[in-house]
């Protein structure tokens, strides 16, 4: 019984989702679907390669991960389909899936060809599921596929380090539900760079001398509660993925703001670390 998940920017108002999870259905009544998102925002896969591959790791081995962003097939856009550390990946050739291979090398990636309408306007219904239950029915990625090795490459959100090296410049990569802001600089590449040294984290006006673990770390604890005042405290820490986060402690977009609406911060705004002499 295979587990299938989807990834969307589709939205939950419209009939796609819904649509989709039909179709695989149909073709194989005993799929597990798992929704890990359909709010990526519209063509975003630097977000959705975030995601993913923050997600993918929690599902057993043999997973199938459908990815829906940017999926019409076009000669620049191929329909792929990729085995990567034990999962399968079904997307288009836009650069995510470049993302996710970023660090581990794919075990087979082949271009699917099993298009019957090549104007296909809807290819997550009506390709990616066949391909996604031909797998699950223990299909071989050679039947729908030939071999392929030309990933489009997405470079132009990598951190750079001064030549110097005591900056790394930045950029938001998400904002996540409660505003916080997730940065594409890690806490490997800044103990890389750092040798030791103390850093500050730079953001428009706002400096942060103090990196956290964990968002309770910025709370003193031996303050009696009804005298702490740390809800809203804007604080920089490293999140469960080790990557640098800008935040609110306590956010809440809704009511106090966020990170990204307090401080003005949105997708690809810069952020830097700065490391002293």
């Amino acid at each position: 019984m295979a587990i299938i998940t989807l990834t969307t920017d589709f939205g939950l108002k419209d009939h796609y989702v819904s649509a989709i999870k039909g179709a695989i259905y149909s073709y194989e009544p005993s799929s597990i679907i798992v929704d890990i998102s359909h709010h990526i925002s519209p063509f975003n896969y630097t977000e959705a390669a975030y995601i993913i591959k923050n997600a993918y790791q929690s599902f057993p081995e043999g997973t199938i991960h459908i990815i829906g962003v940017d999926s019409e097939l076009s000669p620049e856009n191929e329909h792929l389909a990729m085995l990567l550390d034990g999962h399968y990946f079904i997307c288009a050739n836009n650069g995510i899936l470049s993302m996710l291979s970023s660090s581990i090398l794919p075990e087979k990636l082949v271009t699917i060809n099993i298009h019957n309408d090549l104007n296909d306007n809807f290819p997550v219904k009506n390709i990616f599921t066949k391909v996604a239950t031909h797998i699950a029915r223990g299909g071989n990625l050679d039947v729908i596929g030939k071999p392929f090795n030309k990933l489009k490459e997405v470079t132009n959100l990598s951190p750079v380090v001064n030549n110097t090296q005591d900056l790394i410049v930045g950029n938001v990569l998400y904002v996540d539900h409660y505003g916080n802001v997730v940065t594409n600089i890690t806490k490997e590449l800044i103990q890389t760079i750092a040798k030791g040294r103390d850093y500050t984290v730079l953001v428009r006006n706002y400096t942060f001398k103090t990196v956290y673990n964990a968002y309770s770390e910025c709370v003193n604890f031996n303050i009696p509660k009804e005298k702490r005042q740390d809800d809203g405290k804007r604080l920089a820490l490293f999140n469960a993925n080790n990557n640098l986060e800008i935040a609110i402690y306590k956010s809440n977009l809704n009511t106090v703001g966020g990170a990204s609406s307090l401080l003005g911060l949105s997708y690809r705004d810069t952020i830097s670390v700065k490391f002293n002499s």
